[in-house]
């Protein structure tokens, strides 16, 4: 028998929440397979088999709050039978704790209940589909599974969302639904949903950073022809030879990094009275996941290459998507970068990472009409902004970085020859 416990948490983290459970009592285990998720208020870590077995018991349910290092549950030799208590919680614990988390959780029918592999395949969700699942009161019995091992997937999830959405006359249910499937004409519906951890420690990052810093932005804008025509131009090169596409993230990275030598206290943070200036480069790629922002880590960006840039960038935006990132990927950085457009935003006032005291907000690209050499031409033009903390960056050392990094992006050579 070996307790399966909570993974040690960094200092800064106290507790955690069980996420999801990847196996159910009675379920065969190989050694480092992924037993279970817990989400802390940074990362969600996996918790894995130390030894080949059979899952025995479990001590917590999903949505359980747990300590470090704290047992979850027990592994057995092969052949162990799991403990009847323990057995019954992995089918009715999820099913409690989704009601409980704001959810609408359904009932399985009788015909679920006696089929098994249908009625527990709500122990199999991934993350991405329990919230589509919890949030829309759908039953994992009656969605059709389409992934590996019959496991239901995020595009499973959401086409039984499209399917519960459709008119009621065109699709007649074959069992009772929830009161929260079927919503009466003329109701205002409404669906309370905890924070996340993440999103509750998102909340209170960003505003920490509203109380103490005085942040402010200042704006200028970017002909982003000369650095289209430098991809256009070496793409196909430098993809032959690097195996990743040249994007516009990486040479916004090497001009950020030019202009934060150039003024050491927009690389700098402030820690009581004291101002700590950094002779270092970690600059943080502000991504979207479905778990919130998180800001990942490039390290020493001086030293990095435009291939290594994109092939970070590339790695980490995976392991967001994935779920997978690290403490480690996270912690630090000196400089951050957020790009909205994405997303298609135009403008915005991005808010800076704390110790951090400065983050560069890069838009969309849109041509239109602009003065040039006493003409008016069509430019694809990028509105940047930068947002800063006065108490230690002044307006002109402020405004000096932006039209540096200007400067660069309008006349690539410039940067990288290091001019």
């Amino acid at each position: 028998m070996a307790d399966i416990k909570v993974p040690v948490f960094s200092e800064s983290v106290s507790e955690g929440t069980l996420l999801a459970w990847h196996k159910k009592p009675g379920d065969a285990v190989k050694r480092g397979e992924v037993l279970a998720e817990i989400e802390t208020d940074k990362v969600v870590l996996e918790v894995t088999a130390l030894q080949d077995g059979v899952l025995v018991s479990t001590a917590k349910n999903e949505g359980d709050t747990v300590l470090s290092e704290e047992v979850l549950g027990v592994v057995g030799d092969a052949g162990s039978a799991p403990a009847p208590a323990a057995t019954q919680e992995a089918v009715s614990g999820p099913i409690a704790n989704e009601a409980s988390a704001g959810g609408t959780a359904t009932q399985p029918d009788s015909a679920g209940a006696g089929a098994g592999n249908e009625a527990t395949r709500r122990d199999d969700l991934s993350p991405a589909v329990r919230k589509v699942v919890v949030e829309n009161g759908l039953n994992p019995a009656q969605i059709p599974a389409t992934g590996p091992k019959g496991n239901i997937t995020k595009a499973d999830a959401l086409g039984a969302v499209g399917q519960q959405a459709a008119p009621a006359q065109t699709q007649a249910p074959a069992q009772p639904v929830t009161p929260a499937a079927v919503i009466p004409a003329g109701a205002r519906p409404e669906q309370r949903v905890p924070m996340t951890r993440i999103r509750q420690r998102i909340s209170e990052r960003l505003k920490e950073v509203q109380n103490t810093a005085a942040l402010l932005t200042t704006f200028n804008e970017v002909n982003m022809q000369p650095a289209m025509d430098l991809r256009k131009k070496y793409q196909d090169q430098f993809v032959a030879k690097h195996g990743v596409k040249l994007g516009f993230m990486s040479l916004f990275v090497r001009a950020a990094t030019e202009a934060l030598k150039a003024f050491p206290v927009v690389n700098a943070s402030v820690e009581g009275k004291d101002i700590i200036y950094h002779g270092f480069y970690d600059i943080g790629i502000a991504v979207a996941s479905e778990r919130g922002l998180v800001v990942p880590i490039l390290r020493d960006t001086d030293q990095m290459s435009l291939a290594g840039i994109e092939k970070a960038i590339g790695g980490y935006a995976q392991k967001a998507k994935a779920g997978k990132l690290t403490l480690e990927d996270m912690s630090g950085g000196t400089f951050s970068i957020t790009n909205g457009g994405t997303f298609g935003s135009m403008m915005s006032t991005p808010i800076i990472n704390a110790p951090q005291s400065a983050i560069l907000g890069m838009h969309n690209i849109i041509e239109r009409p602009i003065a040039q050499n006493g003409q008016v031409v069509i430019a694809p033009m990028m509105y940047i902004a930068l947002s800063y903390d006065h108490r230690i960056i002044d307006g002109k050392e402020a405004v000096q970085f932006l039209v540096m990094i200007k400067n660069l992006l309008e006349d690539p050579a410039r940067m990288l020859l290091e001019l």
